[in-house]
C-alpha cells in the first residue's frame, strides 16, 4: 500500500509541491516574493483624477508580476 501526499518535495529537494492548503501562522514570514512598487494615496478631487490614479496602480502591479499583462 503506497500514499501520496498532496504536499510534498520532490526527489533532490529542489521544489516543493503544494496539492493541499498552505498556512502561513502569526509570526512566520516569507520571503522571495514581487513586490509592487508603492502607489501613494489619491488625492483626486474628481472621476479623472481617478482614473489616472487606479491605472498607475494597475501599471505598478503589472510591472511586479503580481497581475498578467494586457493581451
Amino acid at each position: 500500500m503506497g500514499y501520496n501526499s498532496k504536499n510534498h518535495m520532490e526527489q533532490g529537494g529542489e521544489k516543493w509541491v503544494i496539492g493541499g492548503t498552505l498556512e502561513i501562522l502569526p509570526g512566520a514570514s516569507v520571503t522571495g516574493l514581487p513586490a509592487a512598487e508603492n502607489q501613494p494615496d489619491s488625492t483626486a478631487t474628481d472621476a479623472a483624477g481617478l482614473i489616472t490614479d487606479f491605472n498607475a496602480l494597475l501599471a505598478k502591479l503589472k510591472a511586479a508580476g503580481l497581475m498578467a499583462a494586457d493581451e
